[in-house]
């Protein structure tokens, strides 16, 4: 079984990688790729599709970087400003000229995630579904309405929503805001972060009937998993955001689980193969 960690983040303390000027509070401590390859050597885990962190905001050069240096080894995902108009044609160029396959959008949830609504929305889709990219959706359950717009016009784009929406175990209202978007076929939910949502230690049992009912909606091929390394080191080992999916979810059918664990991130990420 091919296992692929669909969402991580790498940064490094480089002057040749500044901070974004807003970025008030950076990281002390690196997580570079090295060290990420070390957690997935020790994990049986063979390629990771690397999430722009939000601290560089639209600045992609490190991650373009590590792209550069292990490109059998991962895949990238960029970051670039919603509210500039010329947002699509900067997502040309990162896909085009550094190789990276897709973009994340993180809209919040109060009126700051506003333009998430606005003109500049249908553009960078556009450009996203031209260039055969998929696009990820990071915010909370009350946005979904607002993606479900957006996806009634652009039906023909692979959208990734992570972490579930950050949907609460114990909201059954806010989870069916994340399950009616399983009418749309292309759209993927990372299960991940149930370490997060959980009020218990490992293996987070609260969360699981969440998961399940993510499962049994949209099924095996569009869900994924993701370790969100090194932000889980707050809560759980790089081990255990895998051996949660694998070990501890019996719900997920046999037949499925490839899925889960990689082939539907293989689907939507074309990794290099090593020569």
């Amino acid at each position: 079984m091919r296992i692929i960690d669909s969402h991580v983040h790498v940064w490094k303390n480089d002057p040749a990688f500044p901070w974004a000027p807003e970025t008030v509070h950076p990281p002390a401590e690196d997580a570079t790729a090295e060290m990420l390859l070390e957690q997935m050597a020790a994990h049986g885990v063979e390629k990771t599709v690397l999430v722009q962190v939000i601290h560089y905001r639209w600045d992609n050069r490190y991650t373009a970087h590590v792209l550069r240096t292990y490109p059998d080894r991962f895949m990238g995902v960029c970051r670039v400003n919603p509210e500039d108009p010329a947002a699509p044609d900067h997502l040309s160029r990162w896909t085009e000229e550094c190789g990276f396959h897709g973009v994340r959008l993180s809209p919040a949830a109060d009126a700051s995630g506003d333009w998430f609504t606005g003109p500049l929305m249908d553009p960078l889709f556009r450009r996203a579904a031209e260039l055969g990219v998929p696009m990820l959706i990071l915010t909370q359950p009350s946005r979904l309405p607002d993606l479900a717009a957006l996806l009634e016009r652009h039906g023909d784009l692979d959208v990734v929503i992570d972490h579930m929406a950050d949907c609460p175990p114990d909201r059954p209202d806010e989870l069916r805001k994340l399950l009616d978007l399983a009418r749309f076929p292309r759209v993927f939910v990372k299960i991940s972060h149930t370490w997060s949502l959980s009020r218990q230690g490992y293996p987070w049992a609260d969360t699981h009937d969440l998961v399940r009912r993510v499962y049994e909606t949209f099924g095996g091929p569009r869900i994924l998993w993701g370790s969100d390394w090194p932000v889980c080191l707050s809560r759980a080992t790089y081990g255990q955001t895998l051996s949660v999916v694998r070990d501890e979810m019996p719900f997920i059918a046999p037949e499925d689980r490839p899925w889960v664990l990689g082939q539907t991130a293989l689907k939507l990420w074309p990794f290099k193969e090593r020569n």
